[in-house]
């Protein structure tokens, strides 16, 4: 298990944790729903939400919870994770909440069965580390299910590109020209189950990719 992470690296945006759900509640209950309810369908063993924001998939786990599924999530900056342990503590499903970035998860080698993604790709700084710290955690043949928003093309991608810089300032360090979908699948030790774009949401927010991977039961030889 990897050393927690410094507190003092913490990433910290107070307005944009403040803002997030009122901007996006007729979205979350439009648009993003059968998203999410993609990424728990037949949702079985333990679970880690990877960046739970202010917990929005937390609805959706309580809602095919059983004795069978075990809940925990990730999310470094504390504005946002305080506002997921009040949304947790409103629900009949424990969740277990840290706080860590997914680039050193606090979590023994197979722990989990799921790993979640859901918007939050885009501001993890380093994917590649996220991606060997994800198959770290999963059990052999795990599953990371993931749903984000990447780089559109033509002149939507002319426009995120202009829009980018001050975009990641203003929303917690997010990312408007990533290649999310090509950089997972290209994981070495994962197996592409299903991956599809989706060309939904306004721009600089569109398009979408989901999908989902299979661990590896063998490591890929080096």
């Amino acid at each position: 298990m990897p050393d927690a992470s410094n507190p003092s690296q913490e990433p910290s945006s107070p307005l944009f944790a403040a803002i997030y759900d009122p901007a996006t509640t007729l979205v979350e209950r439009t648009l993003l729903r059968p998203h999410r309810e993609y990424l728990v369908a037949n949702l079985d063993g333990t679970v880690l939400d990877l960046g739970a924001g202010t917990g929005a998939m937390f609805p959706y786990f309580d809602s095919v919870a059983d004795a069978s599924t075990e809940f925990h999530a990730i999310e470094p900056d504390p504005h946002m994770r305080r506002q997921a342990a009040e949304k947790a503590s409103a629900q009949a499903t424990p969740m277990r909440i840290e706080s860590a970035p997914a680039e050193a998860l606090p979590y023994d080698e197979n722990t989990f069965d799921v790993v979640i993604a859901s918007m939050v790709f885009c501001t993890i700084p380093d994917i590649e580390a996220a991606m060997s710290e994800i198959a770290r955690v999963l059990t052999p043949g795990g599953e990371l299910r993931f749903f984000e928003h990447v780089i559109d093309d033509g002149w939507r991608a002319r426009v995120q590109s202009a829009l980018a810089p001050l975009w990641k300032r203003l929303a917690g360090g997010c990312h408007l020209t990533r290649q999310t979908g090509s950089r997972l699948a290209a994981a070495s030790s994962f197996d592409v189950v299903e991956i599809e774009r989706r060309n939904l949401g306004v721009t600089p927010v569109r398009p979408f990719v989901r999908g989902r991977l299979r661990k590896r039961s063998v490591s890929p030889a080096r």
